[in-house]
């Protein structure tokens, strides 16, 4: 039995950090520096008193409205976020009473991060193909930014809230096919990208910014990345994915219209584009207005590849997710 991705949403958040303002903040960083590096000029921040449940019933109400959705017609609700609203209970549950969504349906939170679109996706076909059920609503909703200390410039510049809707269905003739998929983990990586304290292990443990040569560094309580460790997973796995994702389905880089990738940063991406050989005019980036939304970026970057007609009815789309965990995953969608 297949399973179709027939729509997707998105919400930002209304206030907008952009780069003179960073660059108010950090003189050494001037507003074009960090747009050539990282490609993004704006990022959505959430609120104070924004969280992630907030962002995902907003893009919820989008796709039920842009694509005359019923809620009721909603049989499982999957939930990708690596802030949720509470520890317990499931956020996802919230969303369901909130969107007017039967009580009959399913609901779960899923954490994970960059590579969160793809695996949602794997869960929602899975659901499908055993029957289980028939019209998923898959949100992925972050607000990264309230674990960014407000002194570290180099993650400020790059990640952005935001939260993505889609619906995954047993049939349709909208849409898209969702094909097989490759998934991968390595849970090595696990210190490189994270926030350390506050889970059960280090509940309650009291940190400090620590500084070094280049100014703040880390504050365990916060988000920390790897930057250097990080780029030097994405640039060994996410080859190997998408020849293993291309391989999985029977299909050669040729036959890929349009690549959308998890949007990272334009460094990043320019750089697994020259690696893989990816023509430019087949790869998709979506950064400049809303960074690095995390979950987020593949289903955001998808609706506006169809809105730039850069995918259309008989386009063969690789999607490929890869970050925090580490964890990465690759399909195609056949439109």
């Amino acid at each position: 039995m297949p399973a179709f991705l027939k729509a997707t949403s998105f919400h930002l958040p209304e206030n907008i950090l952009s780069n003179d303002q960073l660059n108010s903040e950090f003189p050494e960083w001037s507003a074009e520096k960090i747009s050539q590096k990282t490609g993004i000029y704006e990022r959505r921040i959430a609120a104070k008193d924004e969280y992630s449940s907030d962002l995902a019933i907003k893009a919820a109400i989008k796709l039920f409205e842009e694509n005359a959705i019923d809620p009721k017609l909603i049989d499982f609700v999957l939930l990708c976020t690596q802030s949720p609203d509470y520890f317990l209970p499931t956020t996802a549950c919230i969303l369901q009473q909130k969107l007017g969504i039967p009580t009959s349906a399913g609901a779960l939170d899923y954490n994970l991060g960059c590579s969160g679109f793809v695996y949602g996706l794997a869960l929602a076909k899975g659901l499908v193909v055993a029957g289980i059920a028939k019209n998923i609503l898959l949100i992925t909703a972050e607000t990264y930014s309230k674990f960014i200390n407000h002194q570290d410039k180099s993650n400020r510049t790059i990640f952005g809230d935001a939260a993505s809707a889609s619906l995954i269905v047993a049939d349709s003739e909208e849409g898209a096919e969702v094909g097989d998929f490759s998934l991968g983990t390595d849970g090595a990586g696990a210190e490189n990208l994270i926030v350390k304290n506050g889970g059960m292990r280090y509940r309650n443990v009291e940190a400090k910014d620590i500084y070094g040569d280049n100014g703040f560094e880390r504050n365990d309580s916060d988000l920390y990345m790897n930057g250097s460790e990080i780029f030097m997973f994405t640039s060994r796995a996410v080859p190997t994915l998408v020849n293993e994702t291309l391989l999985k389905n029977q299909l050669n880089l040729d036959d890929i219209d349009l690549f959308v990738f998890h949007q990272a940063n334009q460094f990043m991406l320019d750089h697994i584009r020259k690696k893989l050989q990816i023509p430019a005019d087949k790869f998709f980036i979506y950064l400049r207005d809303c960074g690095n939304t995390v979950s987020s970026t593949i289903p955001i970057a998808l609706y506006n590849a169809m809105a730039e007609k850069r995918i259309n009815k008989g386009s063969t789309v690789l999607l490929a997710g890869f970050g925090v965990g580490y964890s990465w995953g690759g399909v195609i969608l056949k439109y």
